[in-house]
Protein backbone atom coordinates (compact mmCIF):
# COMPACT_ATOMS: atom_id res chain seq x y z
CA UNK A 1 0.00 0.00 0.00
CA UNK A 2 2.57 2.54 1.25
CA UNK A 3 4.29 1.79 -2.59
CA UNK A 4 0.94 2.95 -4.29
CA UNK A 5 0.60 6.06 -2.35
CA UNK A 6 3.83 6.80 -3.04
CA UNK A 7 3.35 6.09 -6.79
CA UNK A 8 0.38 8.37 -6.25
CA UNK A 9 2.77 11.29 -5.12
CA UNK A 10 5.41 10.87 -7.61
CA UNK A 11 2.49 11.09 -10.32
CA UNK A 12 1.62 14.70 -8.15
CA UNK A 13 5.30 15.55 -8.27
CA UNK A 14 5.07 15.18 -12.18
CA UNK A 15 2.03 17.06 -12.76
CA UNK A 16 3.48 19.70 -10.42
CA UNK A 17 6.72 19.87 -12.69
CA UNK A 18 4.59 20.13 -15.77
CA UNK A 19 2.65 23.12 -14.92
CA UNK A 20 3.00 26.48 -16.00
CA UNK A 21 2.80 29.96 -15.10
CA UNK A 22 -0.23 31.62 -16.16
CA UNK A 23 -0.37 33.00 -20.08
CA UNK A 24 0.91 36.63 -19.94
CA UNK A 25 2.46 36.94 -16.84
CA UNK A 26 4.97 39.50 -16.02
CA UNK A 27 8.54 37.81 -15.63
CA UNK A 28 8.93 38.53 -12.07
CA UNK A 29 5.63 36.59 -11.29
CA UNK A 30 6.74 33.79 -13.64
CA UNK A 31 10.17 33.49 -11.96
CA UNK A 32 8.38 33.45 -8.77
CA UNK A 33 6.10 30.74 -9.93
CA UNK A 34 9.09 28.30 -11.53
CA UNK A 35 11.08 28.81 -8.37
CA UNK A 36 7.89 27.55 -6.16
CA UNK A 37 7.22 24.67 -8.52
CA UNK A 38 11.03 23.88 -8.23
CA UNK A 39 10.69 23.53 -4.52
CA UNK A 40 7.13 21.76 -3.99
CA UNK A 41 8.15 19.13 -6.73
CA UNK A 42 11.56 18.63 -5.20
CA UNK A 43 9.60 18.30 -2.04
CA UNK A 44 7.14 15.79 -3.33
CA UNK A 45 9.84 13.66 -4.48
CA UNK A 46 11.37 13.17 -1.08
CA UNK A 47 7.81 12.48 0.71
CA UNK A 48 7.47 10.07 -2.56
CA UNK A 49 11.10 8.45 -1.60
CA UNK A 50 9.91 8.31 1.65
CA UNK A 51 6.94 6.84 1.67
CA UNK A 52 8.01 3.85 -0.59
CA UNK A 53 11.36 3.23 1.55
CA UNK A 54 10.07 3.68 5.00
CA UNK A 55 6.37 2.25 4.46
CA UNK A 56 5.02 5.42 6.19
CA UNK A 57 1.54 5.87 4.95
CA UNK A 58 0.07 8.78 2.68
CA UNK A 59 -1.57 10.52 5.50
CA UNK A 60 2.12 10.71 7.08
CA UNK A 61 3.32 11.60 3.88
CA UNK A 62 0.35 14.47 3.24
CA UNK A 63 1.61 16.08 7.06
CA UNK A 64 4.70 16.56 5.45
CA UNK A 65 3.98 18.18 2.67
CA UNK A 66 1.65 20.51 4.38
CA UNK A 67 4.57 21.29 7.33
CA UNK A 68 6.64 21.94 4.48
CA UNK A 69 4.50 24.50 2.30
CA UNK A 70 3.62 26.12 6.19
CA UNK A 71 7.11 27.14 6.49
CA UNK A 72 8.18 30.86 6.59
CA UNK A 73 9.70 31.78 2.88
CA UNK A 74 13.51 31.77 2.51
CA UNK A 75 15.22 34.59 2.89
CA UNK A 76 15.93 36.42 -0.44
CA UNK A 77 19.77 35.55 -1.69
CA UNK A 78 20.81 39.07 -1.69
CA UNK A 79 19.52 39.53 2.33
CA UNK A 80 20.62 36.06 2.91
CA UNK A 81 24.07 36.98 1.16
CA UNK A 82 24.62 39.84 3.61
CA UNK A 83 23.07 38.56 7.03
CA UNK A 84 24.39 34.93 6.92
CA UNK A 85 26.07 33.59 4.12
CA UNK A 86 25.32 29.75 2.99
CA UNK A 87 27.39 27.17 3.85
CA UNK A 88 28.13 25.64 -0.16
CA UNK A 89 26.74 22.13 0.16
CA UNK A 90 29.66 19.11 0.17
CA UNK A 91 30.72 17.67 -2.78
CA UNK A 92 31.19 14.06 -3.37
CA UNK A 93 34.20 13.47 -4.74
CA UNK A 94 33.06 10.63 -7.90
CA UNK A 95 36.98 8.92 -7.89
CA UNK A 96 36.66 8.23 -4.62
CA UNK A 97 33.00 6.60 -4.32
CA UNK A 98 34.12 4.50 -7.45
CA UNK A 99 37.54 3.86 -5.84
CA UNK A 100 35.69 2.38 -2.90
CA UNK A 101 33.06 0.34 -4.98
CA UNK A 102 36.22 -1.57 -6.84
CA UNK A 103 37.05 -2.46 -3.45
CA UNK A 104 34.28 -5.30 -3.41
CA UNK A 105 35.63 -8.06 -5.70
CA UNK A 106 32.30 -10.07 -5.18
CA UNK A 107 30.26 -7.37 -6.26
CA UNK A 108 31.85 -6.28 -9.45
CA UNK A 109 33.26 -7.81 -12.69
CA UNK A 110 36.35 -7.75 -13.60
CA UNK A 111 37.50 -4.86 -15.69
CA UNK A 112 38.74 -6.46 -18.63
CA UNK A 113 35.01 -8.18 -19.21
CA UNK A 114 33.03 -5.44 -18.19
CA UNK A 115 30.10 -3.95 -20.64
CA UNK A 116 31.01 -0.12 -19.99
CA UNK A 117 34.61 0.38 -19.58
CA UNK A 118 33.99 3.99 -18.19
CA UNK A 119 30.36 4.16 -16.37
CA UNK A 120 30.97 7.63 -15.67
CA UNK A 121 27.76 8.82 -17.11
CA UNK A 122 25.91 6.24 -14.61
CA UNK A 123 27.73 6.91 -11.92
CA UNK A 124 27.27 10.66 -12.02
CA UNK A 125 23.86 10.11 -12.30
CA UNK A 126 23.30 7.75 -9.37
CA UNK A 127 25.49 10.72 -7.15
CA UNK A 128 23.28 13.60 -8.37
CA UNK A 129 20.16 11.38 -6.33
CA UNK A 130 22.31 12.14 -2.93
CA UNK A 131 20.50 14.41 -1.52
CA UNK A 132 23.07 17.58 0.55
CA UNK A 133 22.15 15.99 3.91
CA UNK A 134 23.61 12.55 2.67
CA UNK A 135 26.79 13.84 1.34
CA UNK A 136 28.87 13.51 4.66
CA UNK A 137 29.88 10.11 5.06
CA UNK A 138 28.26 8.26 2.17
CA UNK A 139 31.33 6.55 1.10
CA UNK A 140 31.04 4.84 4.72
CA UNK A 141 26.88 4.22 4.25
CA UNK A 142 27.93 2.85 0.67
CA UNK A 143 30.04 0.21 2.03
CA UNK A 144 27.64 -1.11 4.67
CA UNK A 145 24.68 -1.29 2.11
CA UNK A 146 27.47 -3.31 0.15
CA UNK A 147 28.55 -5.35 2.86
CA UNK A 148 25.17 -6.25 4.24
CA UNK A 149 23.92 -7.41 0.59
CA UNK A 150 26.74 -9.04 -0.61
CA UNK A 151 24.69 -12.50 -0.58
CA UNK A 152 22.54 -10.44 -2.89
CA UNK A 153 25.33 -8.81 -4.88
CA UNK A 154 26.96 -12.51 -5.36
CA UNK A 155 23.80 -13.97 -6.86
CA UNK A 156 23.37 -11.08 -9.33
CA UNK A 157 26.74 -11.18 -10.84
CA UNK A 158 26.52 -14.87 -11.31
CA UNK A 159 23.36 -15.15 -12.81
CA UNK A 160 23.10 -11.78 -14.86
CA UNK A 161 27.06 -10.96 -15.30
CA UNK A 162 28.90 -10.66 -17.60
CA UNK A 163 29.42 -13.97 -19.33
CA UNK A 164 25.93 -15.23 -17.93
CA UNK A 165 23.14 -16.42 -19.76
CA UNK A 166 20.67 -13.31 -19.82
CA UNK A 167 23.69 -11.10 -20.50
CA UNK A 168 24.47 -12.98 -23.62
CA UNK A 169 21.37 -11.23 -24.73
CA UNK A 170 22.42 -7.44 -24.57
CA UNK A 171 20.37 -7.21 -21.42
CA UNK A 172 21.32 -6.49 -17.52
CA UNK A 173 24.44 -4.35 -19.25
CA UNK A 174 25.05 -2.36 -15.92
CA UNK A 175 25.44 -5.80 -13.27
CA UNK A 176 29.15 -6.36 -12.56
CA UNK A 177 29.83 -2.24 -13.25
CA UNK A 178 30.93 -0.85 -9.78
CA UNK A 179 28.77 1.95 -10.76
CA UNK A 180 26.02 0.18 -9.96
CA UNK A 181 26.49 -0.02 -6.37
CA UNK A 182 25.89 3.33 -6.30
CA UNK A 183 22.32 2.84 -8.32
CA UNK A 184 21.41 0.48 -6.23
CA UNK A 185 22.25 1.91 -3.02
CA UNK A 186 20.00 4.85 -4.32
CA UNK A 187 17.37 2.52 -5.77
CA UNK A 188 17.00 1.26 -2.27
CA UNK A 189 17.34 4.94 -0.42
CA UNK A 190 15.76 7.46 -2.94
CA UNK A 191 14.18 5.60 -5.99
CA UNK A 192 11.89 8.15 -6.94
CA UNK A 193 14.12 10.69 -7.17
CA UNK A 194 17.07 7.88 -8.77
CA UNK A 195 14.36 7.57 -11.39
CA UNK A 196 14.00 11.30 -12.16
CA UNK A 197 17.75 12.36 -12.61
CA UNK A 198 17.73 9.07 -14.89
CA UNK A 199 14.92 10.18 -17.34
CA UNK A 200 16.70 13.03 -17.74
CA UNK A 201 20.12 11.73 -18.73
CA UNK A 202 19.88 8.50 -19.67
CA UNK A 203 18.28 5.36 -21.36
CA UNK A 204 15.80 3.96 -18.91
CA UNK A 205 16.38 0.68 -20.38
CA UNK A 206 19.07 0.24 -18.46
CA UNK A 207 17.44 1.26 -14.63
CA UNK A 208 14.66 -0.69 -15.42
CA UNK A 209 16.58 -3.62 -16.25
CA UNK A 210 18.20 -3.82 -13.13
CA UNK A 211 15.14 -2.91 -11.02
CA UNK A 212 14.18 -6.00 -12.34
CA UNK A 213 16.83 -8.30 -11.14
CA UNK A 214 17.53 -6.30 -8.32
CA UNK A 215 14.51 -7.50 -6.77
CA UNK A 216 10.48 -7.02 -6.63
CA UNK A 217 11.05 -5.28 -3.20
CA UNK A 218 11.92 -1.80 -4.72
CA UNK A 219 10.41 -2.08 -8.66
CA UNK A 220 8.35 1.06 -8.48
CA UNK A 221 4.69 1.09 -9.66
CA UNK A 222 4.78 2.92 -12.63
Amino acid sequence: MAKMEAGAVAGAHTWISESSAPHRSEPQFQNGWHAGVRDVASHLLRIADTTATTGRGLAASSAMLVAHLQQPASPTPRKLAVDEPAAPAMALNARDVLAAAERFSWAVAAPGVRHFPDGRDFLDVALSAVRPEEREGYIERLEAFVEQRRERLEEMLRTHGPGSRPASHGRYALVGQPETLVILERMETMPFLLRARWEEELEIGFLDDLEFVWGPRIRLNR
